[in-house]
């Protein structure tokens, strides 16, 4: 029995040897704790709050296989607060999730079919991105056939379910019910332009029974279309985007007509080789508060949707990060600078908040000033460090629109470690 086992063994390690000798394969893994000090972050701290100090950590499993035919990749996540579980914890208590587990077929070289969990990250991360700040990132499940020719061009198409046949209801909450996209690309070597079209459907309670149990339910449907532009001038980069959604959406479990819009401008001019300068202005539409407590049939609220947002708008996540969507949009002015003396990369920006509809009868748009400064580091390649600090300067209005006392203090502070070996490679 043993030498069986030992000839299954070999015969499975031979087969292996063979794959990995025709095609690329690597194992690596990401350790990445973070402690955060927290008296402010995301809203308005109190008077008499305490601030918060926390570790959280990710850490994850990659293999990627790729041959001349198809390629997959996996990626086996773990995220948790430090403490939050027992020392004695039991498998069944908390489980390790899967983050991308995904298989893309190559008819050609410029046809191929991706299938599976994955993340989805298109230009700068305003509209799709991986949220890679987030411990627990992002990903899709869906269909995603892709071309790679003058324009590249990406149609995606993703239906969820909760179950696979006892009934047709998706109620997992935030997530979209049906989803259809095409992105369509074009590079040239100073310049390129991008079009998004999206078609994103949230599930509602059609019906309901006489003890108020869901007998039916809809999709309602709104669109995103628009595009972003990136130029490099001498020693300036410059980008942009407009984007425009129309349709309905679940406002409060009831249908709206969204009408809402979104413009962006950055320029960055590089000094020299160590440092960078920069600024932009980003607008996203809202509602007058009048019309969010009414019967008002539109919202012109803009919704980044499935974005970085954490990347934009300020690092303490004052807007559309869990929170700000359906409310009075926002005007963000800032500036922006990097300097890199030696291996340490100092960087620092400075938003200008106002709303873009009125929060308040008596109140005025501006919500505050946010300062943010970080650094990163990078030790023996594999490890890298990085630290922040950000302070919210809040207006009267901020406390109208979050609450809170913007008297005391509201600041973040974080270190970040990131450890990124690379087990196996072939």
């Amino acid at each position: 029995m043993q030498k069986r086992h030992l000839l299954i063994n070999m015969a499975f390690m031979m087969i292996f040897i063979h794959l990995t000798a025709q095609a690329q394969v690597k194992f690596s893994g990401e350790i990445r704790p973070r402690t955060e000090y927290s008296h402010g972050y995301g809203s308005l701290a109190d008077t008499d709050q305490d601030p918060s100090l926390f570790t959280s950590q990710r850490t994850r499993l990659n293999v990627n296989y790729k041959n001349d035919v198809f390629q997959t990749h996996f990626v086996l996540q773990d995220v948790r607060t430090w403490g939050n579980q027992s020392q004695l914890v039991r498998n069944e208590d908390y489980a390790t999730s899967i983050h991308e587990a995904w298989g893309e077929i190559f008819f050609s070289p410029e046809w191929s079919l991706k299938l599976g969990r994955q993340e989805l990250a298109y230009d700068n991360h305003r509209i799709f991105g991986n949220v890679g700040w987030a411990q627990q990132a992002r990903s899709h499940d869906l269909f995603l056939l892709k071309y790679k020719g003058p324009w590249e061009i990406h149609v995606g198409i993703a239906f969820n379910q909760n179950e696979e046949r006892d009934n047709n209801f998706y109620e997992t909450p935030g997530n979209y019910k049906a989803l259809q996209y095409a992105w369509f690309n074009k590079k040239m070597e100073k310049f390129s332009l991008s079009l998004l079209f999206l078609n994103n459907g949230m599930p509602y309670a059609k019906e309901w029974d006489e003890n108020d149990i869901m007998t039916k339910q809809g999709i309602r449907y709104s669109q995103t279309m628009g595009g972003y532009i990136a130029t490099t001038r001498e020693d300036w980069n410059l980008s942009g985007s407009l984007y425009f959604q129309t349709g309905q959406i679940n406002y409060w479990s009831e249908e709206r007509k969204l009408r809402a819009f979104q413009l962006s401008i950055d320029a960055t001019h590089t000094v020299n080789d160590k440092s960078h300068v920069g600024a932009g202005y980003e607008l996203l539409s809202g509602t007058h508060y009048k019309d969010l407590g009414n019967d008002n049939e539109k919202i012109h609220s803009f919704a980044p949707l499935y974005g970085t947002n954490h990347k934009f708008n300020g690092f303490m996540d004052y807007f559309y990060v869990g929170n700000h969507f359906n409310n009075a949009g926002l005007h963000d002015l800032y500036i922006k600078g990097d300097i890199k003396p030696g291996k340490v990369k100092l960087n620092g920006a400075l938003h200008f908040f106002n709303s873009y509809a009125k929060v308040h009868e008596d109140a005025k748009k501006h919500l505050g000033t946010e300062l943010d400064l970080w650094m990163g580091y990078s030790f023996k390649k594999m490890v890298l460090i990085n630290a922040g600090y950000s302070q919210m300067f809040a207006g009267k209005t901020m406390e109208k629109l979050k609450g809170g006392d913007r008297g005391v203090i509201q600041n973040w502070a974080w270190v970040m470690l990131t450890f990124k070996p690379t087990f196996f490679e072939q």
